[in-house]
């Protein structure tokens, strides 16, 4: 019986091994079958990828940047006197339009008027003084030299005369141009000095846009160029036309300050608004134009992928020009009707069988 089960103990033990050696073998086999199996259809099989087209057409290129501006106002001045004084009468409201000239507000004018009364007394005084020293002087009663002394007196008298009508022309703030007056900082009755603020004083028609451009696009700036721009407030399109720019390029910035104007009649547009611009630079006709994703950069220039005979991927190499937020000029390399890849351009290869659709 012990014999028995030892001889029955071998048996498992050799079957065990058996197994255990045969086994890998019989799997790393069958895995090489599949392999031989998957890949034996693979070198004689071509595949065609799928891609999406542009068909080649002349087209308007309109060469333009998307930048961002500030409105600023056509004038604005912080109203302030030349002269201290107390102030007697407030001639305006906040808020509304004057015309250059206006008067706005009054100052105690009183010492002032006195001088000026006592001078033009004094002014008649020696005015006739003259009279009679000019006559006596012709008659050879005087000298010379008595008829300057009084001669000089009158002219003095004059010029005072004219220093208290300037000081008091300085007592009534006026408008010095058309425009919109801001909030009232100061009251009737207050004494004001020379850096006090009356008021805030603006004309906004019309307005400015100022902004700034990449030094690189500063040759294709001209006075007289159009831009477009729009506001939170206003989505619509406004025109304007650049009328001056700095004469130097921002060293901090590397770009270049730009002024534009357009009509602000309806006063929509505030001083310090964002403005979102498009400046156009330029426009050229019969532009053949591909989108930015076709085309491919290589170290001796550029390429792109068109449909070519038989539906197979083809190589262009292309120069290009002008580019847009979304697209790239093609100055040479293609032609009219080419169906230029927009997808698959790193997959494709020349020769490769392609299925394409076209896209507007």
């Amino acid at each position: 019986m012990k014999k028995q089960t030892k001889t029955i103990l071998i048996i498992a033990v050799i079957l065990i091994v058996a197994a255990a050696y045969f086994y890998p073998r019989l799997d790393s086999r069958k895995s090489n079958e599949a392999g031989a199996t998957s890949t034996g259809a693979g070198p004689g099989a071509a595949t065609t990828l799928p891609v999406k087209v542009v068909k080649l057409e002349k087209e308007t290129l309109r060469n333009q940047l998307s930048i961002t501006g500030t409105i600023i106002p056509n004038e604005s001045v912080d109203l302030r006197s030349e002269i201290s004084g107390l102030i007697t009468r407030i001639a305006f409201k906040e808020g509304e339009f004057v015309t250059k000239g206006t008067p706005l507000l009054y100052l105690n004018d009183d010492e002032l008027q006195a001088q000026f009364q006592r001078l033009e007394y004094t002014q008649k005084l020696f005015e006739s003084q003259e009279n009679r020293q000019k006559q006596l002087l012709a008659r050879e009663a005087i000298s010379q030299e008595e008829y300057d002394i009084v001669l000089n007196q009158y002219n003095t008298t004059l010029s005072d005369l004219k220093l208290v009508e300037a000081q008091l022309s300085k007592t009534v703030i006026r408008a010095p141009f058309n425009g919109i007056l801001g909030l009232r900082q100061v009251s009737e009755g207050s004494v004001i000095g020379t850096s006090d603020v009356i008021a805030n004083f603006v004309n906004i028609d019309p307005v400015k846009i100022e902004f700034s451009i990449p030094e690189r696009y500063a040759n294709q700036v001209t006075v007289g160029s159009t831009i477009y721009f729009t506001n939170e407030s206003s989505p619509e399109e406004v025109e304007g036309k650049v009328y001056a720019f700095e004469p130097q390029i921002d060293a901090a910035t590397r770009t270049l300050k730009l002024r534009a104007e357009s009509p602000n009649k309806e006063r929509k547009y505030l001083p310090g608004m964002f403005v979102r611009i498009r400046f156009v630079l330029g426009e050229t006709e019969n532009a053949l134009m591909v989108p930015s994703e076709s085309v491919i950069p290589e170290l001796q220039g550029y390429k792109v992928f068109v449909v070519g005979a038989d539906n197979k991927a083809e190589e262009r190499k292309v120069q290009i020009g002008t580019r847009t937020d979304t697209h790239v000029q093609i100055t040479s390399g293609l032609e009219v009707g080419d169906l230029v890849f927009t997808t698959g351009v790193l997959q494709a290869r020349t020769g490769t069988p392609v299925e394409f659709t076209q896209i507007n």
